[in-house]
């Protein structure tokens, strides 16, 4: 088992491969935003998709959610 500053530096790791480090600065900023269930969110991700179709659909998502706070 890795210890809690291994995982994060794992973590940030393989956003930054993925997503580059401003896109990873942005997840990361968007998480510690807007609270939410990870474990839920994850399990309900389609596993074929790619980073960037999940990406697109948690943007979709959040920006849904920006429009219905504003009613």
């Amino acid at each position: 088992m890795m210890t809690h500053t291994e995982l994060k530096l794992k973590g940030l790791q393989i956003l930054a491969q993925y997503l580059g480090d401003i896109e990873m600065e942005r997840f990361i900023a968007l998480i510690q935003r807007e609270p939410f269930d990870y474990t839920q969110w994850r399990q309900a991700i389609e596993t074929d998709e790619s980073i960037e179709d999940i990406s697109r659909k948690a943007m979709a998502l959040r920006d849904k959610n920006a429009d219905n706070s504003s009613l």
